[in-house]
């Protein structure tokens, strides 16, 4: 990403860290990120290795996504209006039951209906860590510096739980059996979301809409953009997985393809790093949409490329703009909406990205079937112009 003027020096991560109670909350919620990372995949290993059948087993896994989606905003009402530490273990216990009725019913050969239906529980239960540890950043660190790169430091750890947690699954179910992916990744859930929810301290108190004064609410031209963006972003991520893995395989080299999406996973982990560890002088929201310009800029190199090595190289350059824009995101909904629906923001921006991403396989894979990976690359394109277009809604929106 092109480098911003007026940067100057900010406290480390060390200093973030050292915020009352932070590190604890942090690291507590670490296992349930690698559980969550695991958990979608896991459930095409259960299934696939009980019914032989990937379309199965990708129904089942939709029905999961698909609720994810949509409860999980639904569910972070409660949170926000009765507080982590009541409603935290309520879904875990919800949750845990329903991945053990999955398992249960799928060893069992019940119905791919049935299997559906019980997905969408899972799904629907699934708690939102990752929402729930924004909102403790921003009730101790609210109006200071240190935000910024505390949000940096959470996007750092999602990234790091979903470069860890799909190769586990792998490993476990390969190495085990099929439904061991699911188990551990449920496991691990439970016990970081517990875990957190121990950390009382840190939580924000329960909150009622619209208690404050000039009280600014989800639907708003600000926060819609902020969604948008999302949605372009998962776009984005969704016909890439697609086009990368297609590009691979009509190279000869199918083999190639995971290591090569991992690029720019691994340039996005570095460069959020480094980008939280600065203080940015120029606005956010400005930012953001230099992140945007430069991801739709990364994307043209990527529409010529030929080989494996020029496919390996141009996949570092929307890594650039990534981390920029995960960090941007949560600091921009931060400031947009009222503390009593912050956990709900977050989660719509999760959910936006889940639609993206499951709305841009499945376009990309129609238009790659039809066309080459270079077409999918194009929807890529596309993808990253519209997040631009949101990205630029949210700066003319102002405050």
């Amino acid at each position: 990403m092109p480098a911003l003027t007026g940067r100057t020096a900010a406290p480390t991560y060390a200093a973030v860290l050292r915020t009352p109670g932070a590190w604890k909350f942090y690291l507590a919620a670490a296992p349930a990120r690698i559980g969550i990372a695991m958990t979608g995949l896991g459930i095409v290993w259960l299934v696939h290795g009980s019914t032989g059948s990937y379309a199965a087993a990708g129904s089942v896994t939709g029905g999961f996504a698909v609720a994810e989606a949509v409860a999980g905003p639904q569910v972070a009402r409660l949170i926000d209006r009765f507080g982590q530490t009541r409603m935290l273990p309520i879904t875990l216990l919800a949750h845990a039951a329903a991945v053990a009725l999955l398992i249960s019913l799928t060893l069992t050969g019940a119905p791919l209906p049935i299997l559906i239906a019980t997905g969408v529980l899972a799904g629907g239960s699934l708690p939102q860590i990752g929402a729930q540890t924004a909102a403790r950043w921003s009730e101790a660190l609210r109006d200071t510096p240190l935000l910024s790169s505390a949000f940096a430091l959470e996007a750092l750890s999602v990234g790091v739980a979903f470069m860890v947690g799909p190769g586990l699954v792998g490993v476990v179910s390969s190495f085990s059996t099929p439904a061991a992916g699911s188990v551990l990744a449920t496991i691990l859930v439970v016990t970081g979301g517990f875990l957190l929810a121990m950390q009382r301290g840190t939580a924000p108190p329960p909150r009622v809409a619209g208690e404050h004064g000039g009280a600014k609410r989800l639907l708003h031209k600000r926060f819609v953009g902020l969604a948008g963006t999302n949605v372009g972003v998962g776009l984005f991520f969704g016909s890439m997985q697609v086009s990368v893995t297609a590009f691979a395989v009509s190279q000869g080299t199918p083999g190639l393809a995971g290591p090569l999406y991992s690029i720019t996973s691994l340039v996005s982990l570095l460069v959020g790093l480094a980008y939280g560890a600065r203080r940015w002088r120029t606005a956010p929201e400005t930012q953001f949409v230099i992140a945007f310009v430069w991801l739709a800029v990364s994307c043209v190199p990527l529409i010529a490329v030929h080989t494996p090595v020029a496919a390996a190289l141009a996949l570092t350059l929307p890594g650039l703009a990534i981390a920029p824009f995960q960090t941007l995101s949560s600091v921009l909904a931060e400031s947009a909406v009222e503390p009593a629906v912050l956990t709900q923001a977050f989660t719509w921006l999760n959910s936006g990205g889940a639609a993206g991403i499951a709305l841009g396989s499945a376009f990309a894979g129609w238009v790659v079937d039809g066309h080459s990976a270079q077409y999918g690359f194009v929807v890529a394109l596309g993808a990253s112009v519209t997040a631009l277009l949101m990205a630029m809604t949210v700066k003319l929106s102002g405050r």
